[in-house]
């Protein structure tokens, strides 16, 4: 029987990066998910960390096969210190997904919310459901490290009266009964997730998508030449991020990512633009998100 792949998350077991890690190795709620081709595995072994720079630290030290990232969410925008992560390190990204972020109020089964008086999560959970909470003012909210983490602490210290807000995951693998489903202000709130996995080899056929960093020369319209060309040859910037180059007043790092039909028309895209550019990096070509 074949190895468990072992995937890095930032969080703890039942998080939205395991979530994710078996939405796009597993096909976990999907018939099929965006990339897992080569990359899907018949089992998980998910590999905790409490930082982001652990995800790249368990590779490095080969704890872990693969890691997966979060890099933006459509409430909350783009988590930079994660784009400078895949700037400074040599990992490629070899995929992407997108997770629907669904907050649920969960507690040790038997109980009403009426008798909670306290619930406990990560405090970007807590933004994400103020206007759900705003209806229920007995209940203190109180801001903890992970959502998971929230609901594991409650089931193995078996606290009546106090809830967590978490993954439905977390529910089922920590024993906890849902009883508000869903409860984010938000229903279109998406977190993609990056893949970094050096066992998955995309076809160039099925390469679509290419996320770059770049710096430029610091002059006027130097920018709009790139994004000029990149226009000329069919190139869609989903995303631009710009980041300051620390000790290099008013110069930035720019992170972009493009999706294109031709990967030929890619790649003399990126030839035509090469000469305009500084410090490029190509951070990973792979087969963008198809739900």
């Amino acid at each position: 029987m074949n190895k468990p792949k072992k995937i890095a998350i930032q969080g703890f077991a039942g998080c939205f990066h395991e979530q994710a890690a078996r939405l796009f190795y597993l096909n976990e709620g999907k018939d099929r998910s965006a990339g897992a081709g080569e990359g899907a595995a018949e089992a998980l072994e998910i590999i905790e960390c409490s930082t982001f720079d652990g995800l790249y630290d368990a590779m490095d030290r080969k704890k872990a096969d693969a890691a997966i990232m979060a890099i933006e969410n459509t409430v909350s925008g783009g988590l930079l210190p994660n784009f400078e992560l895949l700037r400074k390190h040599d990992e490629k990204i070899k995929g992407e997904i997108f997770l629907r972020i669904c907050q649920n109020l969960m507690v040790l089964p038997g109980q009403k919310i009426e008798d909670i008086h306290e619930v406990r999560t990560h405090y970007m959970a807590i933004n994400q459901t103020r206007q759900f909470f705003a209806g229920y003012p007995h209940i203190r909210l109180v801001e903890s490290e992970d959502t998971a983490k929230s609901a594991a602490d409650i089931a193995a210290g078996k606290i009546y009266g106090v809830g967590a807000v978490a993954s439905s995951l977390a529910a089922e693998l920590y024993g906890l009964e849902i009883i508000a489903p869903g409860i984010e202000t938000y229903k279109q709130n998406f977190t993609r997730f990056l893949i970094m996995d050096d066992g998955i080899t995309v076809p160039e056929n099925e390469i679509d998508k290419v996320s770059l960093c770049f710096t430029l020369p610091h002059k006027a319209g130097s920018l709009a030449q790139v994004l000029t060309i990149l226009s000329f040859y069919d190139m869609n910037l989903t995303r631009i991020q710009s980041l300051p180059i620390p000790g290099r007043e008013w110069q930035y790092f720019f992170y972009v990512d493009i999706k294109f039909d031709s990967y030929k028309r890619y790649t003399q895209a990126l030839s035509a633009v090469r000469p305009l550019m500084e410090d490029l990096k190509i951070l990973g070509e792979y087969r963008s998100f198809h739900p």
